[in-house]
């Protein structure tokens, strides 16, 4: 594992000058690209489309989108920056719906667009935007479509399997993780698949990077459910507990409710008592989180974080060795133990 620090304030920890410097620079095209892409006709549909996409964001999947594309030997085609402005928008659509969805009032330290104006503009202008990135994406061929919609497909129905409680015969993990595959990991191995194929890459590579991004994507949201309890907020800039305040299931909390299941310990006990209860109470949140720090739960979810990220450094094995696979590989690495 590198210890090597990033050369440039890129999403992903690319160590070598060159490469950062290629990325930066494609980087910045594609944010005046998306500039332009979210303007509709009329002012109003504009500053909404705008509003959260101005907010910034870590740019991670048209980062990947790049990164992939230094794989083939068209690196900078105009495919490949249409691909990465289709998969930002995609993701940033999906945020206004999620805002809805969490009747979310902050995006990004911004108003979310729900709270700045109203529900219906908040859905319509993801919608919008996912009309938006459809039609970018006609612009790279049938076969972008064909995994434009596949993708859209598996992303929404993790949304609306978000919003499902798992059945009496179902495990409540197995259902989680098929959310977040959904949700995160299917746009992300498809920022991955993009940048390789647009940019003509072998197809073994391709699909070796398609694989890579599905996992390491998923694991990156399992690796925020992990910080979501054991991090303080100095050290990672998340308020601990979030998630176990607005009552959203995470990977450790699931756990311990599997290994608590029965248990007469009475440490056991309590923790299933807090976990449903109300934990808008400060007090008992702390209570919460102390016991699920010391549980064997949260070594078990870092374990399961550490297999994923190797299963996706795995896939690797096929992308020729030098910068472009060490970024990959050191993302991996940092998912597998990043406090923030």
């Amino acid at each position: 594992m590198s210890s090597t620090p990033p050369l440039a304030n890129l999403a992903l920890p690319v160590t070598d000058e060159a490469l950062a410097a290629r990325l930066q620079q494609r980087l910045d095209t594609i944010e005046e690209l998306l500039a332009g892409h979210v303007q509709g006709r009329t002012k109003y549909v504009s500053e909404a489309a705008a509003h959260l996409m101005s907010a910034g964001g870590k740019r991670f999947r048209p980062l990947l989108v790049l990164l992939a594309a230094e794989t083939g030997p068209e690196p900078g085609c105009d495919d490949v920056l249409t691909a990465a402005c289709v998969v930002e928008i995609t993701h940033v659509g999906s945020l206004y719906h999620d805002d809805v969805m969490d009747e979310a009032d902050l995006r990004r330290g911004a108003d979310s667009a729900n709270a700045r104006w109203d529900n219906l503009v908040a859905i319509l202008t993801g919608d919008f935007l996912f009309a938006r990135s459809s039609e970018l994406t006609a612009r790279l061929g049938a076969d972008a479509v064909r995994i434009q919609a596949e993708t859209f497909t598996r992303l929404v129905e993790g949304q609306i399997l978000e919003t499902v409680t798992p059945g009496p015969d179902e495990d409540p993990l197995q259902h989680y993780l098929d959310v977040v595959a959904g949700k995160t990991g299917s746009l992300i191995a498809t920022s991955a698949r993009y940048g390789a194929r647009f940019s003509g890459a072998p197809r073994e590579v391709e699909e070796a990077l398609a694989a890579y991004g599905e996992i390491v994507g998923a694991a990156f949201q399992l690796s925020d459910d992990i910080l979501d309890i054991a991090s303080e907020t100095d050290e990672s800039g998340k308020t601990p507990g979030t998630d176990l305040r607005e009552g959203v299931p995470t990977l450790p909390v699931l756990m311990a409710r599997a290994a608590g299941a029965g248990s007469s310990d009475p440490a056991d006990v309590r923790l299933l008592e807090l976990l449903d209860a109300d934990l808008t109470d400060d007090a008992l949140l702390a209570e919460t989180l102390g016991l699920l720090r010391a549980h064997p739960a949260m070594e078990q979810a870092r374990a399961y974080v550490v297999r994923q990220a190797q299963a996706a450094k795995a896939h690797l094995d096929v992308v020729p060795a030098g910068p472009v696979r060490e970024a990959l590989e050191a993302f991996a690495d940092l998912v597998a133990v990043r406090t923030g």
